[in-house]
């Protein structure tokens, strides 16, 4: 049985082109129990229609603040108490700006400061509005106060530009309010702890267009951020560049070569971290020196030659300096999957190594499902193939119980 049965959902939407997206979501959330309530602002009625999403949710389609009959009652209090969560999908950088300033004109902003229950906010609008320092005060401010956040992703944008901006699909949505709704109901045994982890490719620039990097989505790490975070880990994630959401609650770190994900590794575990967790897929060569310019084409050849040099081995790095009192890697491996990770295990001085084999196309890079084995010095365990968020749910108990029987040599 889904955790919605019976959650009631206020589903508040914004102006923007990005609402026609929140028919989807309300249909997902129903469909898995929920009860679904819509409070539309006045910009977002040119994109839907109040008749669409009243058939959709079942039920009317609230849009005013002083509506004599709804207010006969104090409606916009009752409504503000009944939500067990509110989600604004899309929320405009309007929106946001008004919420973060403590605005109450419309019915929804209303509603935002009368509750007492979770908000989660799923940004949408232009990319230079979502980049402008004005938005990220504000969206700062907002997280300051624990209000939820999903997004915005990066992509395509509706008026042709490229950036971050895009509101979060409806299942990426769908997926972290059940993944609240989730947490609330798991054990938070990992409360006081930190965790680092790493997650997918890097990205080693040969000249200022053209890098060597690999096939690495991030979905595992950015999984098994998610994870941890849910248990009440406070989760510090260094991802290299990924298309991945980033994951509510957890500090994201972005980088982009080996290099930087080291530093950014070392700045984060000044303190001995609890756990660390190397699933980023790290180059591991880059060049010698890359180029300022484009490198031309040679007219009178058919061949270039480019000199490498060995990135850092970052979890090796890592373990030699102590930053963390438990050390977990990841080996990507296309042959002898298991015999070349119980060596990486040895060499690198992990505490464990999870292994999969990315030759299959079923499983491991740009995949949605993945299968691994997990090497400790005395055990190997082999769960089997699943999704990888319900994956990084497996391996995430497997750490926490090794870490509280084991004893740390770190």
């Amino acid at each position: 049985m889904s955790n919605l049965v019976q959650k009631r959902i206020l589903l508040g939407i914004t102006g923007g082109i990005a609402a026609y997206k929140s028919i989807e979501l309300i249909r997902l959330l129903t469909k898995a129990g929920a009860e679904v309530q819509v409070v539309l602002t006045d910009g977002a009625k040119a994109f839907v229609t109040e008749m669409t999403l009243q058939a959709i949710s079942g039920h009317p389609v609230r849009s005013t603040l002083l509506d004599p009959n709804a207010e006969a009652g104090m409606g916009h209090i009752e409504l503000a108490k009944w939500a067990d969560l509110i989600v604004i999908a899309p929320a405009s950088a309007d929106f946001i700006a008004r919420y973060a300033q403590g605005m109450a004109n419309d019915l929804l902003s209303t509603l935002c400061l009368a509750t007492e229950s979770p908000v989660l906010l799923a940004p949408a609008m232009n990319q230079a509005m979502w980049r402008h320092p004005a938005t990220q005060a504000n969206a700062k401010l907002l997280a300051e106060r624990d209000v939820l956040n999903i997004g915005p992703a990066d992509g395509a944008q509706a008026c042709g530009d490229i950036g971050p901006g895009r509101m979060s699909e409806p299942t990426d949505i769908f997926d972290t309010i059940t993944a609240h709704f989730e947490q609330t109901a798991i054990k938070q045994d990992l409360t006081g702890q930190h965790w680092v982890i790493t997650a997918g490719p890097t990205m080693e620039a040969i000249d200022p267009v053209r890098y060597i990097s690999n096939h690495s989505s991030g979905k595992m790490g950015y999984a098994l951020a998610t994870a941890a975070q849910a248990r009440g880990a406070s989760v510090t994630l260094i991802s290299g560049p990924v298309q991945c959401a980033a994951p509510h609650g957890v500090n994201l770190v972005s980088v982009k070569s080996a290099d930087e994900m080291l530093a950014a590794c070392e700045s984060n575990m000044t303190q001995q971290a609890d756990v660390f967790i190397g699933a980023a897929a790290v180059a591991d060569f880059k060049m010698k020196t890359a180029t300022d310019q484009k490198m031309k084409k040679q007219s009178d050849s058919d061949e270039i030659q480019l000199t490498l040099v060995k990135n850092p081995d970052i979890i090796a790095t890592l373990t030699q300096k102590k930053r963390a009192k438990y050390m977990v890697g990841f080996a990507a491996e296309t042959q002898k999957v298991v015999e070349y990770a119980k060596g990486k295990l040895v060499k690198k001085g992990l505490d464990i190594i999870i292994a999969n084999d990315v030759s299959r196309t079923d499983i491991g890079f740009n995949q949605d499902q993945n299968q691994v084995t997990v090497i400790t010095k005395d055990n190997t365990w082999s769960p089997s193939k699943a999704a990888k968020k319900e994956l990084a749910t497996q391996l995430v108990s497997f750490i926490y119980e090794y870490t509280a029987s084991t004893p740390s040599t770190n």
